[in-house]
């Protein structure tokens, strides 16, 4: 696993470099030492935030804004709010996914002493929380659509969220939790091509 870790690692950090070369953006070396950094001690060192709480910040921050306001960047050379907003939404998603998981987990993470932010909120706050990620996710669909009508096809991704949000509020726990999972990265898979798509032709 750490062979693994550190090739993959090491793949991702020139990538970087020669993004960064063949554009110029040399102030991204920056973020892009912070992203191999928080990759590194997520679960990595002797206290891993990823157990102390701090997963899901770290998620929506590096898989949400870091990544897409990144990548606009690089492409576009200035970062708008319709960017920002698309962030948002890819952070928001992929926190969901991890509260999720760590929902399933609580029972065996207390065990372990992992103190993940599910631990920390407990079973129905959680639960909660993956709610209100999934509403921020909608709201900013609508109020993309609303500048750009072409992206209300993009709701279409959010009715994919309408079973696990059962799932999720019904108090389904263990196996049960999986499939909200799957459901949560299809639901951020499909959202990503049709707002994509929508925005290129709006």
């Amino acid at each position: 696993m750490l062979t693994a870790a550190v090739s993959c690692l090491g793949v991702a950090a020139v990538s970087g470099l020669v993004l960064v070369i063949a554009t110029g953006h040399w102030n991204l070396l920056l973020l892009g030492g912070m992203c191999l950094a928080a990759a590194w001690f997520y679960t990595g060192g002797r206290k891993p935030y990823g157990y102390s709480g701090f997963g899901e910040v770290a998620v929506f921050v590096f898989f949400g804004l870091a990544a897409v306001l990144g990548t606009v960047y690089v492409q576009a050379g200035t970062i708008t709010w319709e960017a920002l907003a698309c962030a948002i939404v890819i952070g928001g998603l992929s926190s969901a996914v991890l509260v999720a998981n760590n929902l399933r987990d609580i029972p065996t993470d207390v065990e372990a002493g992992k103190r993940t932010l599910a631990v920390l909120l407990g079973d129905q706050r959680t639960r909660m929380l993956y709610a209100a990620l999934v509403g921020v996710a909608a709201a900013l669909t609508v109020t993309l659509g609303a500048a750009h009508p072409p992206v209300f096809v993009a709701l279409a991704a959010m009715l994919l969220l309408v079973q696990p949000l059962r799932v999720m509020l019904g108090g389904r726990t263990g196996l049960d939790l999986v499939p909200v999972l799957r459901d949560t990265g299809l639901a951020m898979l499909a959202w990503s091509l049709l707002t994509a798509a929508a925005l290129t032709f709006s």
